[in-house]
């Protein structure tokens, strides 16, 4: 598998992975307005390759905390892979590079509103209990779905705020489940 950042001439190929991996439109439609979205930038954007053909897709597009300007913020969103290459470490290897250019960006704290089960294994943990408001509310149930990485120590406990995210991810049907 190659890992790369996206290129403009591979948004093609992202679209498709967003498509197949959600087996609908909405996600891939979301991406296309946040790489457009001036507010999403900087923004990194990785495309996972298997023998050119692409498999996987991350983006992570900049934030703020309000209260907090000098924190430096990201939010993952959205994370795909398609069907027949799940469970192999595609979305793994993606965080993780993701989070090292992150951190090598100078990013602090990266958030993201997803599976509880998945995304504590590349340390991420639930963000409400430590004082970190989401752009729009989640339903209680759910509440565990918006979780935080740390890549600046000491930070976590230290800082609180809502985040508010790009214009384009900026709507309350993002976030509710």
């Amino acid at each position: 598998m190659h890992i790369a950042e996206a290129l403009d001439s591979d948004l093609e190929d992202v679209l498709f992975v967003e498509r197949v991996a959600f087996e609908q439109d909405e996600e891939a439609e979301l991406v296309r307005a946040l790489m457009a979205d001036p507010s999403a930038r900087p923004l990194v954007s990785l495309l996972a390759r298997e023998e050119e053909r692409p498999v996987g897709h991350i983006l992570f597009t900049t934030a703020r905390l309000e209260g907090a300007p000098d924190v430096s913020v990201a939010i993952l969103a959205p994370l795909a892979v398609v069907p027949d290459a799940q469970g192999r470490g595609v979305g793994g290897a993606l965080i993780e590079r993701g989070l090292v250019l992150m951190s090598e960006a100078g990013v602090d704290l990266v958030f993201v509103a997803g599976h509880p089960g998945y995304y504590p294994r590349h340390g991420f943990g639930p963000a409400g209990r430590l004082g970190f408001e989401p752009p729009h509310a989640i339903p209680a149930k759910h509440a565990d779905a918006w979780m935080v990485h740390a890549l600046t120590p000491g930070l976590l406990g230290a800082v609180r705020g809502k985040v508010i995210c790009a214009d384009a991810l900026d709507e309350p049907e993002y976030w509710r489940e």
